[in-house]
């Protein structure tokens, strides 16, 4: 056993109580970044209904456990990793778990948040540290109930076992355990003694997916609700100057149709009403902002990417200087469009607005921030807003914003009726939050045959998200190093897209690599490995990644993708990466078919720290990978006069099944804490993909999607 690390974990935080209707122990924990130490337990649980235990883990006297998961479940697993975490340390069967989504409590948890792949990273100490907790009040009880000492106690699966070989379970101490202090001395477990971390676990929603059982919030239903279809302005920067809803109010089914700041809504008995409603609509529109095209937008942003005018976010030495004294330079452009989230279940959300208390049901991202919105939007304090979340048919960092909450409480509002607003696809795909168009100019100097110097321009259209980018990889590892940023304001939303900044970035990056390394005529391999030894011997780095771990996702890769021995015909590109605390190394293999490039392999080595569910970590690579590979080959977006030109899947391309590849998945084997999953497969895929296809047809790509790049028709793409 292992001591426990110290965190803002008292016994005032972690409460309990044996007032259950019923029987059992109920046992307050704050989840998240360590313990809520204000989190406080209801005075009268009797009264409470079984959603309102969402700050604790229920054990019954048949030693059956409930573990209440604060975190939206947006498909990451968290609704089965983070108990898992839980189930380790109290030390019970995984059988006699019982997982219930909490709703949002902002006092009890501190990050009910589902977004940059942090959730097991920021949770894992205290989840540890609950179950420990737990745990040891029980051996408590158990040894003083035989008259022993606690430390003469073992437990196995929920059963505590004395010296003598007496056993009681759980179930049997659970009234004295709530008469007895918090421990404040546990100790947590091994990572050699796992149990449950490690092992394959089945989503523990699994059953209740796959027979059609209410989940997701389209499956969310209230008597006397009414669905809403909401028509908002055709192309971005317009504004409702009239309508006619005659035709609306006459399709059967709809019941009103409102006005809501420069949208309309249909409310109707069915989805279906409210949907045919809302095309019967007859609305007049004036354009007040520029009616921008994608031609627009990368003009503009080669205009100022080619400027004067920089935030410079870091630089070490003197680029400039390095670039004048070169032998060689080597200068690129990369672009990417705009990219809509596409999640397979569409914008919805319930919404009760009550003079009492505002019920707000749905898929959202963020709970606490939407739920703060709300209430500021409709002039209400926030401790009348109750949020319950449910399962998310995906979100890429579309349900970060709250936008379609907002409108369906504003709508309830207004109707006094319970609502829930339904996007179509082409709402969905129209009326989005983008990723932002973004162009890359990167430039390397050479001399005596060594990297001198590296400079980073990027142009975005509405992107202030530039994290940690200045201190990743190749930071600390050049001389003279520079990042340097601009933005064109623009009215067409923009926002989080699946890896945040770095989802195009390493695919500029690491394919400027590999054409670096032809230039100076060394391994690309080599190069990689010979920059990170640089940066093990700078005296002050200032990098986020580790060096050592970089090198050694790298090695791994290149064993087990056979780098550079791989049959004819098979065409192989290399890339690395590190986001979201992952560390990542990919190989692709692909072929060309009738001179269309097709990635038939994947190699994906990760190190992410210990791995809590292999099962879910590998879906999350793979997913990872397949997503990338379908965006940054075939998916384009594009604005004309404002107007999406695609509104559905006919005319915007995603992946097809016939084009996933196998893909390989390797996890280093490690003791390190874990770190983020959802996304740092994503962003080295594009550069994997670029270099094999360099291989094969001597073609640098540098724009996305690289499909239309290398002007293959879309009817041949399928």
């Amino acid at each position: 056993m292992t001591p426990s690390k110290k965190i803002a974990f008292s016994r005032r935080s972690f409460l309990k109580t044996s007032a259950l209707a019923g029987g059992g122990i109920l046992i307050g924990f704050n989840v998240l970044n360590a313990c809520n130490p204000k989190a406080e337990m209801p005075i009268d649980i009797s009264k409470l209904n079984f959603n309102d235990f969402n700050a604790f883990i229920k054990i019954s006297d048949e030693g059956k456990i409930t573990i209440f998961s604060p975190n939206p479940e947006i498909g990451q697993g968290v609704k089965t990793s983070m108990p898992m975490i839980i189930a380790e340390e109290l030390d019970v069967a995984w059988k006699d778990v019982y997982v219930v989504q909490a709703p949002l409590d902002t006092k009890n948890y501190t990050r009910q948040v589902a977004g940059g792949s942090q959730s097991i990273r920021k949770g894992w100490e205290a989840l540890r540290q609950t179950g420990a907790t737990a745990k040891q009040l029980l051996v408590n009880a158990a040894a003083a109930k035989w008259g022993v000492d606690a430390s003469e106690c073992n437990v196995k699966e929920g059963i505590i076992t004395n010296a003598k070989g007496d056993k009681l379970g759980y179930g049997d101490v659970v009234k004295e355990a709530a008469l007895l202090e918090i421990p404040e001395n546990v100790s947590l477990k091994d990572t050699k003694d796992f149990t449950i971390i490690g092992e394959q676990i089945g989503n523990v929603d699994i059953d209740k997916i796959i027979t059609g059982k209410p989940l997701f919030g389209l499956d969310y239903k209230e008597e006397g609700m009414l669905y809403a279809s909401v028509l908002r302005p055709p192309a971005f920067g317009q504004v409702l100057e009239s309508f006619d809803d005659s035709g609306a109010k006459s399709v059967s089914g709809v019941s009103q149709v409102l006005k809501f700041g420069n949208k309309i809504a249909v409310l109707a008995n069915s989805t279906w009403a409210a949907m045919k409603g809302k095309k019967a609509l007859k609305a007049n529109w004036k354009q007040e902002s520029q009616a921008e095209s994608t031609a627009f937008h990368d003009t503009k942003l080669l205009e100022i990417l080619n400027g004067k005018t920089f935030d410079t976010r870091r630089k070490d030495g003197d680029v400039k200087e390095a670039f004048a004294k070169a032998d060689k330079v080597l200068e690129r452009i990369y672009e990417s469009p705009f990219l809509p989230h596409n999640c397979m279940e569409p914008m919805n959300f319930f919404a009760n607005v009550k003079d009492e208390k505002i019920h707000l049901v749905g898929p959202i991202q963020t709970p606490a921030g939407t739920a703060k919105r709300v209430a500021r939007h409709l002039k209400r304090e926030e401790n009348e807003v109750f949020l319950e979340m449910t399962r998310m048919g995906g979100g890429f960092g579309r349900r970060l914003y709250g936008d379609f909450v907002l409108e369906a409480a504003e709508i309830s509002s207004l109707s006094k009726k319970p609502v829930k607003v339904v996007f179509s696809r082409e709402d969905d795909m129209t009326a989005g939050t983008y990723r932002p168009a973004i162009k890359y100019k990167i430039a390397a100097s050479i001399k005596d045959g060594k990297l001198t110097g590296y400079h980073l321009k990027e142009a975005a259209v509405n992107n202030n998200m530039y994290g940690l980018i200045p201190n990743f990889f190749p930071a600390g590892a050049v001389e003279n190093y520079q990042v340097d940023t601009t933005n064109y304001k623009s009215n067409i939303t923009t926002g989080a897209w699946r890896a945040p900044y770095t989802n195009f970035l390493a695919s500029a990056e690491q394919s400027f690599f590999d054409e670096l390394a032809e230039l100076m005529g060394v391994d690309r391999i080599k190069l990689h490995m010979d920059l990170l030894e640089q940066v093990k011997t700078n005296p002050n780095p200032k990098v986020e990644y580790s060096p050592d771990r970089l090198q050694n996702v790298i090695k791994l890769a290149v064993e087990k993708s056979n780098w550079g021995k791989s049959e004819k015909g098979v065409y192989q590109g290399f890339s690395v990466y590190y986001c979201h605390n992952t560390h990542v190394a990919e190989v692709a293999d692909i072929t060309m078919e009738n001179g269309i490039p097709s990635v038939k392999k994947v190699t994906c080595i990760v190190d992410c720290g210990i791995v809590v569910n292999p099962l879910g970590a590998t879906n999350q690579v793979k997913g990872g990978v397949i997503d990338g590979i379908g965006h940054t080959m075939y998916s384009d977006f594009s604005f004309n006069n404002g107007v999406p030109e695609s509104n559905n899947f006919n005319s915007y391309q995603l992946i097809r099944m016939g084009q996933t590849p196998k893909v390989d998945v390797h996890f280093v084997e490690s003791d390190i804490d874990p770190t983020g999953l959802g996304e740092p497969t994503l962003p080295p895929i594009g550069a994997a993909v670029a270099n094999a296809i360099y291989k094969a047809t001597g073609k640098r790509l540098t724009k996305q999607p690289y499909m239309s790049n290398l002007n293959v028709d879309k009817k041949v793409m399928g």
